[in-house]
């Protein structure tokens, strides 16, 4: 009797579930709505979670991924939309993919879902992050090939920020490419650390402020002034 009353009440509660859906997704279609409003990040994770509770969609599971990488919440945001290389994912989901495994220091991932990217739709930006990953992943022919593409479909007012500063900066794209480009010469040719230098006092040369590019020649110039019996 007690067993038929526990199934009794469960089969109630399924019900009462089915009866209330339709009002508790128009609820959270309301809410999501009102968070967007308001700004407020937590409400909206809050409201399309449970709306994938309700009715799961591939369409809401990215746009939660989305929210998540926006806000720095890498590992939420792959734990939304898995990791894996998938030709069929949507320009959305593969750009959170590789922004997300980007920032998380998992460049070879990274790279398979910026190449994606890259294969849709080539552009300048692209081929910069596919030249800085494939540098990381020690393709260095390749990361040229990409530098090259860069700079032949560089468009005016094209900037690229760089975050290795307390304070974000940006400088022109053009000079974020001929940085990489004297790394990938050294890397190709370490006994011709002058060309590489070269390089990067041409984006220097565009952007004065260019920290990063300012350490790199500090390192090179190091490198070239070191006996070449303490070189490892």
């Amino acid at each position: 009797m007690k067993t038929f009353a526990a199934l009794l009440i469960f089969s109630l509660g399924l019900v009462s579930y089915s009866q209330t859906s339709p009002e508790l997704k128009a609820h959270y279609e309301a809410f999501y709505k009102e968070m967007k409003l308001q700004g407020d990040v937590n409400g909206v994770i809050n409201a399309l979670t449970h709306l994938i509770v309700l009715e799961n969609s591939k369409d809401r599971r990215d746009t939660l991924a989305y929210v998540y990488a926006n806000n720095n919440q890498h590992m939420q945001a792959l734990n939304t939309i898995g990791i894996e290389k998938d030709d069929n994912d949507s320009d959305l989901a593969v750009q959170i993919k590789a922004i997300s495994l980007k920032a998380l220091n998992q460049p070879k991932r990274a790279l398979e879902q910026f190449e994606i990217l890259y294969n849709r739709a080539p552009n300048a930006y692209l081929a910069y992050e596919l030249a800085d990953l494939k540098i990381q992943t020690g393709d260095n022919t390749g990361a040229m090939a990409a530098i090259e593409y860069g700079m032949a479909n560089i468009k005016e007012g094209m900037v690229y920020a760089f975050y290795e500063r307390q304070q974000p900066y940006e400088v022109s794209l053009k000079a974020a490419l001929l940085h990489l480009k004297g790394l990938v010469q050294y890397n190709m040719d370490k006994t011709n650390i002058d060309a590489a230098i070269v390089s990067i006092d041409e984006a220097l040369a565009l952007d004065p402020n260019f920290n990063l590019a300012s350490l790199s020649k500090q390192a090179l110039e190091s490198r070239k002034n070191t006996p070449e019996e303490n070189k490892n």
